[in-house]
């Protein structure tokens, strides 16, 4: 019998502490849809199960308990693929390591255009929630190691210059 207390998640920005209207039109302006989803309710095309963000084509679900940095993640796996790629994704977008770079580096930059938010927010609330990262935290990576993910997304104009 494991007598082990359950392990309470990390304190981390939910979208229930930011407005959702900010969200929704910071998702929008890169062609996707927020869809939040009753508390409680399943999360659709979630991969890692709630309260984690889920994605079907270029629709992102969450509920007010979703970290802002599963939003963002699952939304920018999508903002990465090309269209034809976004419309049959169904709960896992990509194996790709470059995506998946890309996709972690764009989610910081984005982080910085949602109010109440922040990057430097974002990047800690990832570190909280066990993202990992050879030079020790998300702001060591983002800062000095991350210049392929950067290419990658200057490459294909994801990126200003």
């Amino acid at each position: 019998m494991n007598d082990a207390a359950p392990t309470a998640e990390p304190q981390v920005t939910r979208l229930g502490d930011i407005r959702f209207d900010d969200a929704r039109a910071l998702l929008a302006a890169h062609d996707l849809r927020l869809h939040r989803v009753t508390d409680g309710a399943p999360i659709p095309g979630s991969y890692w199960g709630e309260p984690e963000a889920g994605i079907i084509g270029s629709d992102v679900y969450v509920r007010d308990d979703t970290p802002v940095h599963s939003m963002l993640h699952e939304a920018c796996h999508l903002i990465v693929l090309p269209p034809e790629r976004r419309a049959l994704v169904h709960t896992d977008a990509t194996d790709s390591v470059p995506e998946e770079d890309a996709t972690c580096y764009l989610q910081i930059v984005l982080a910085g255009q949602l109010p109440g938010v922040g990057s430097a927010r974002l990047m800690a609330d990832m570190d909280a929630w066990g993202y990992t990262y050879r030079l020790g935290s998300t702001k060591a990576w983002f800062e000095q190691d991350a210049e392929d993910a950067r290419a990658w997304l200057l490459e294909r104009g994801l990126l200003a210059a």
